[in-house]
């Protein structure tokens, strides 16, 4: 039986707060390489292959344990909390 997310009642209808990049690295005029959404508050973050990995950074500093890619055409979520993949990302309720 595959792992299942423990914290999908977390997730909450949310919009991106910054629909065009990263929150942080367009304050510092940093640069990312993929994007991800908190599926908490819609925070917008860098993954962890950019140099600021403000995604990651916003988990330990929220604890908000599950996001989804903010790419276009990529459809999978992360729970920071179980370290779990997954597919298809959980929708915004």
């Amino acid at each position: 039986m595959a792992a299942a997310c423990a914290q999908l009642d977390q997730v909450r209808k949310v919009k991106p707060r910054t629909p065009k990049g990263c929150e942080e690295c367009l304050k510092t005029k940093g640069k990312w390489v993929n994007l991800r959404m908190c599926l908490v508050c819609g925070h917008v973050g860098c993954c962890d292959s950019s140099p600021g990995k403000h995604a990651t950074a916003h988990f330990h500093e929220t604890q908000h344990p599950l996001m989804r890619s903010f790419q276009p055409g990529e459809d999978w979520g992360w729970c920071y909390v179980d370290n779990l993949m997954i597919e298809p990302a959980p929708k915004p309720k």
